[in-house]
């Protein structure tokens, strides 16, 4: 990602990482949030949430990024079964300057599976040092 807002262009994709559903996470998830929830019907929704949360921190922690303001436009598409890898990726569909020093990033974020399909999507309003 680049150093400062100006630097941001409309249309960049951005990797977010990707990780494996390991076995047994389902369960344990389930277990702790999601009780009524059995593994074979894959991850449940909140979880595909957290690990999407998780990616984008995590690539997110160096990034001129100082301020999430929204995260809209939720949409499940599956639920992935243990053993999945799914990755990230994050598409600046629109910025807009807000003073000197800082700027507003909107952008979509994609959850896909192995196979590339769409597992979550949402679109999200960030602020970005300048």
């Amino acid at each position: 990602m680049p150093a400062h807002f100006d630097q941001i262009e409309i249309g960049q994709v951005v990797h977010l990482g990707a990780t494996v559903i390991e076995p047994g996470a389902i369960e344990r998830f389930a277990a702790a949030f999601a009780p009524d929830w059995t593994a074979d019907r894959g991850a449940p929704d909140a979880m595909i949430f957290a690990i999407w949360s998780k990616l984008d921190a995590d690539a997110a922690a160096d990034w001129p990024q100082t301020k999430r303001v929204g995260v809209d436009a939720l949409r499940w598409a599956r639920n992935p079964p243990a053993g999945e890898t799914l990755r990230g990726r994050m598409t600046v569909m629109g910025k807009d300057p807000v003073g000197d020093g800082k700027g507003i990033v909107i952008a979509q974020h994609d959850l896909l599976d192995g196979a590339g399909r769409l597992v979550f999507s949402c679109l999200t309003r960030s602020i970005y040092a300048r």
